[in-house]
């Protein structure tokens, strides 16, 4: 991956929790050069702005990212889905500590002092009340960069972001609605409603959604499913993974996985998981464990609507997309009800136009079949 800088700015120091990430979502990367390729276009045609990846959950966004930050120092870091860092209040202090560094090494006065230890920054006390401190220091930044020097900020998973902390329409963690020369924000997140983004911004703005570029996806799969199987260290039992992964064939895995097994398969969470199980003749726990915080994110939003929600799921692991006219026909309701269930599930949705028509379906097969399980095991 080319460098987006010919001149960094000076590295800021992430968060160990940030850095432990950063380097375990970097392991066995492969591939994604359509997607840096875009960031880099972005940046060489906007003179500032908002990038979003957007991406199905499992798809490599926060590999994306971490693997972006390592190769590119300089680049401000954030990632929304280690716990306590949801909420605006702990994203503006961090991300304004990284600021605050990367300002005091430009020579910048910063109205910020610091604790005897010269770690923790006494902040202004409206720092977390709106985006007013972090512009300032957006500002005083990009007043001092260098003709080829860029300010980046990456935040990833912006859809598990808690907003009970903020005010009714305020953006996402209070981000800018304008920018200032040469800063950018590259955002990632899962699909969601147009009217949803949370973010009125009046900068240049663009988006990748991962989900357009299926071929691209499939071969950094199968390379990525190479790498692995060139550095494992243990024989692949053919029987234990035909057993999970029902389109591989027990004849020669370890040499053909790619072809018979995963040659349409776009998920990384789902082959990185089946690939560290695959001699073990159990379901993979980790995907267990993330189908279920799934599920729970989909009871949650719709625990106001149980009945209807539990009669739309039955309909939606089902093999076949369907639409919302016809989920209406079936469960003899009002179009508006199954809608209104649908929208609330958008992240862990696909959406695919046939005959003029919307149809649903749930975004992995292998989520989907997860599903049909569960509710089987409560009939």
């Amino acid at each position: 991956m080319k460098s987006i800088a010919e001149n960094p700015i000076d590295i800021p120091r992430y968060p160990l929790e940030f850095q432990q990430i950063i380097t375990a979502k970097n392991h066995n990367f492969v591939g994604r050069e359509f997607v840096f390729s875009a960031i880099n276009n972005f940046l060489s045609q906007s003179d500032r702005g908002y990038f979003t990846i957007i991406g199905d959950p499992g798809v490599g966004k926060s590999a994306i990212l971490a693997h972006y930050v390592s190769q590119n120092p300089g680049v401000v870091y954030y990632n929304v889905e280690i716990t306590g860092k949801n909420r605006v209040e702990e994203f503006l202090t961090t991300i304004c500590t990284q600021l605050i560094e990367i300002a005091q090494n430009q020579g910048i006065k910063t109205c910020v002092e610091r604790s005897r230890n010269n770690l923790t920054p006494s902040f202004p006390d409206s720092t977390t009340e709106d985006s007013g401190f972090l512009s300032l220091l957006l500002q005083q930044i990009s007043n001092r960069l260098q003709p080829k020097q860029r300010l980046i900020i990456t935040i990833d998973g912006c859809d598990r972001i808690d907003l009970n902390n903020q005010p009714r329409g305020s953006n996402i963690f209070y981000l800018p609605r304008y920018l200032p020369d040469k800063v950018y924000f590259i955002l990632s997140r899962r699909p969601f409603l147009a009217d949803k983004s949370g973010l009125l911004i009046e900068t240049p703005a663009q988006s990748l959604d991962l989900s357009n570029y299926l071929e691209q996806n499939r071969a950094d799969i199968q390379e990525y499913i190479k790498t692995y199987l060139s550095k494992s260290c243990h024989p692949v039992d053919a029987s234990a993974a035909s057993r999970r992964v029902h389109s591989v064939s027990e004849e020669d895995v370890s040499l053909n996985m790619t072809e018979q097994g995963f040659d349409d398969e776009t998920n990384f969470m789902y082959v990185k998981e089946i690939l560290a199980a695959i001699n073990q003749d159990i379901y993979p726990q980790n995907l267990q464990i993330y189908y279920q915080n799934h599920l729970e994110k989909m009871n949650l939003a719709t625990h106001k609507q149980q009945s209807m929600a539990l009669q739309v799921l039955n309909i939606l692991v089902q093999e076949q997309p369907i639409s919302i006219e016809a989920s209406a026909e079936i469960l003899d309701v009002d179009e508006y009800e199954i809608k209104e269930v649908l929208d609330k599930w958008r992240e862990f949705l696909n959406l695919e136009s046939i005959a003029a028509q919307m149809h649903y379906s749930v975004y992995h097969a292998n989520f989907r079949d997860w599903l049909s399980q569960q509710i089987e095991s409560k009939l």
